[in-house]
């Protein structure tokens, strides 16, 4: 006991398993006969040679990943809620670190990319957010192939889209320059109405560029898709997200808006658009959102609202819940009113109440009368109203 106690080795001539004298042990296996060795057991003995320490126990075992530190798990189904979660979460730690109140989301197509060349010329994505051309044949016509006649009916009907869409590409950056700069002389210590775009190409970009211009924060909410894209290089780099579930960047587009600007786009462009008027039109968020529909030519084309009142699947006052816009200027003044008047003043208001109690109000402080902790630390989350 004394020697297992104190960890004491057994005499090197001693047999470890029986503490008999390892000669006599030998002595003594010699006389039996061993028993056969199958060829099957042989292999696998070769294969997975036991490994056994000197105090006969298993293998020591490395310690194991920590569930949140573990890709296998993190990245299977069981591991989905987790990473739900996360997309709300992360999202929102940096919304408060970088001291974002609220948004105006801009949308619109993200197949288009502006050039800088005379004629604004502008060159088609294979898809939405990607960063490979399309086809040849399926590119705008230039000059020369409309001279030569070489060009098909499809890229003479994009060479006439090309130069409209140029034009779009161009208001959606002035549209972010005149908000942007207007939002920046708000007094609050947090940013008031940032430009925010899905982060990609197209009107994206030309939104996020143009409050870069101005020296705004901006914010980019890509989406993961399967094939290459990348983010357009004008987003605050704090403000880059990425998203691999759509309904989370949904919620974060929504939750965060104050006012939509719809650009021309597609298939995202008008789910996004009417995701947003079906959330006011049942009033299933508390706040109030100006939605602007930008090029009224454009958009006339591709829906007729009208048709939806004339047989009764909407109400004559659903086309109330958006306005039309033609030129960056008449879209500033239809944004800097609606959000004055559904924000801005009704805070001025509580301000000069609070003032009006004795209550203390600061130069810093104007603008979060009345708000909790949690207000303070966070972004303006909207309100969903209760069953």
């Amino acid at each position: 006991m004394k020697n297992r106690e104190q960890g004491t080795a057994a005499p090197a001539n001693t047999d470890r398993s029986l503490g008999t004298p390892a000669g006599n042990r030998e002595q003594e296996t010699g006389k039996l006969q061993s028993p056969a060795v199958t060829p099957q057991a042989a292999a696998a003995s070769a294969a997975h040679p036991a490994v056994i320490p000197g105090n006969g126990g298993p293998p020591q075992l490395d310690a194991a990943p920590l569930a949140y530190e573990n890709p296998a798990f993190l990245n299977s189904a069981e591991g989905r809620p987790i990473r739900i979660i996360s997309e709300y979460l992360e999202p929102l730690a940096r919304f408060r670190r970088e001291q974002i109140q609220d948004t105006v989301v801009f949308f619109g197509s993200a197949r288009f990319t502006g050039r800088e060349e005379a004629g604004h010329a502008l060159e088609l994505l294979e898809n939405t957010g990607s960063v490979q051309p399309a086809p040849s044949e399926e590119q705008p016509a230039k000059p020369v192939e409309i001279a030569t006649g070489n060009a098909s009916n499809l890229q003479l009907k994009r060479a006439v889209a090309a130069v409209e869409m140029a034009r779009y590409y161009e208001d959606a950056r002035r549209l972010a320059q005149l908000l942007t700069q207007w939002a920046k002389t708000i007094p609050s210590r947090k940013h008031r109405f940032v430009v925010t775009s899905g982060g990609g190409p197209g009107i994206m970009e030309a939104a996020n560029r143009g409050a870069w211009e101005a020296g705004g924060k901006t914010i980019g909410m890509n989406i993961l898709l399967p094939f290459e894209q990348r983010p357009n290089p004008y987003i605050t780099p704090s403000l880059n997200f990425e998203f691999h579930y759509f309904f989370m960047r949904k919620l974060w587009f929504a939750y965060l808006a104050k006012a939509l600007v719809v650009f021309p786009g597609g298939f995202g462009t008008l789910d996004e658009m009417f995701e947003i008027l079906t959330l006011a039109q049942t009033q299933k968020v508390t706040k109030k959102i100006t939605v602007l529909i930008y090029g009224s030519d454009y958009w006339k084309k591709v829906f007729n609202l009208e048709v939806l009142v004339d047989t009764g699947a909407i109400s004559p006052k659903d086309l109330d819940l958006f306005q039309y816009a033609e030129t960056p200027e008449q879209a500033f003044d239809l944004l800097r009113k609606g959000l004055t008047e559904n924000y801005l003043a009704i805070e001025s208001a509580a301000v000069l109440k609070a003032q009006s109690k004795g209550e203390k109000t600061g130069p810093d402080e104007d603008l979060m009368a009345g708000w909790n902790i949690d207000d303070f630390l966070g972004p303006e989350l909207a309100k969903t109203r209760k069953p």
